[in-house]
């Protein structure tokens, strides 16, 4: 077992719309990250996550979440959606606090910005 208190976790930011911090549990496989969104993220274009599945399981506020060409898709609390590797989206909010695990673990070199 392995514990990490919310006092160690690392923060981040990935633009000025989106913050976070993330549990270095090291692992490989797996890890999980809290992400808060106030706008638009990315700003312009699209994420995607080449190799990791990432599932958003929204703690607080209120967005929505545009995949591919799909309608956008309203979220709230305790509201969860899976993104498939591969998978072009962008989220909306307004303090949108998200937990995120990744499977494999999160990297950035695979995280893009596309458009």
């Amino acid at each position: 077992m392995q514990v990490i208190k919310k006092s160690e976790a690392e923060s981040f930011t990935n633009g000025p719309t989106c913050t976070g911090y993330v549990f270095p549990f090291g692992d490989p496989d797996i890890d999980i990250a809290v992400v808060t969104v106030n706008g638009r993220y990315p700003e312009k274009n699209r994420a995607l996550n080449e190799i990791s599945k990432e599932i958003a399981y929204v703690l607080s506020g209120t967005g929505e979440i545009i995949v591919g060409g799909e309608s956008p898709c309203q979220v709230q609390a305790g509201d969860s959606v899976i993104i498939q590797p591969g998978e072009k989206y962008y989220w909306v909010g307004e303090n949108l606090e998200i937990l995120m695990p990744c499977s494999p673990a999160f990297n950035p070199d695979q995280h893009k910005n596309v458009t």
